[in-house]
């Protein structure tokens, strides 16, 4: 089986159940505080064509987290909508983890080759910033400190995974992503 058709089985199995999740947490998100339920933004996908990326919404029009915001990010339940991209082919369930447009959309040498996967759900540098936000919380300079700490590594990290991908390699990262523990090869 395909990484590709992979994808479209998983993403199709797990929206048949999630959909509903799906549905609460917009629902109460969109009731609950001003706003739509759902958060759309550009991230850079593959090929460094640009994708409107899907989360439930977490924050308020001034950027902070709300309560429910703060409880759907600390278990993933933000990113469930992003299985839509997976079904439509901007996304996989393993691949760098999409961003904004500045960061993969520049990369030079042989680094460019990460363009050439699709963003995912996952992957080696998801596992290891999965606190991510609590760690730029507590630096002082966190622009700077991702640029040049956090970013490169997850280049280095993305790397291993484009120089080792299979689906076998797919399955092992989603069952790290849920132990939280990145195989020994990434390290």
């Amino acid at each position: 089986m395909g990484k590709r058709i992979f994808d479209i089985v998983l993403s199709l199995i797990a929206l048949i159940p999630l959909s509903a999740v799906i549905f609460l947490f917009w629902f109460i998100v969109r009731f609950t505080s001003a706003g739509g339920g759902f958060y759309k933004q550009i991230r850079v996908g593959r090929f460094g064509s640009n994708f409107i990326i899907y989360k439930i919404r977490s924050m308020d029009a001034e950027g902070k987290v709300t309560r429910i915001g703060a409880f759907i990010r600390k278990y993933k339940i933000d990113e469930l909508p992003q299985l839509y991209n997976i079904l439509k082919g901007e996304m996989s369930f393993v691949g760098p983890r999409p961003d904004i447009p500045g960061y993969y959309d520049r990369l030079t040498g042989n680094n460019r080759c990460l363009l050439n996967l699709r963003p995912g759900l996952t992957g080696p540098a998801s596992i290891k910033y999965a606190a991510e936000e609590y760690l730029l919380q507590n630096v002082e300079n966190p622009q700077q400190y991702n640029d040049e700490v956090i970013f490169p590594d997850k280049v280095r990290l993305n790397l291993i995974y484009y120089n080792n991908q299979s689906l076998l390699m797919d399955i092992k990262l989603i069952i790290c992503t849920l132990t939280g523990k990145l195989p020994k090869l990434y390290f």
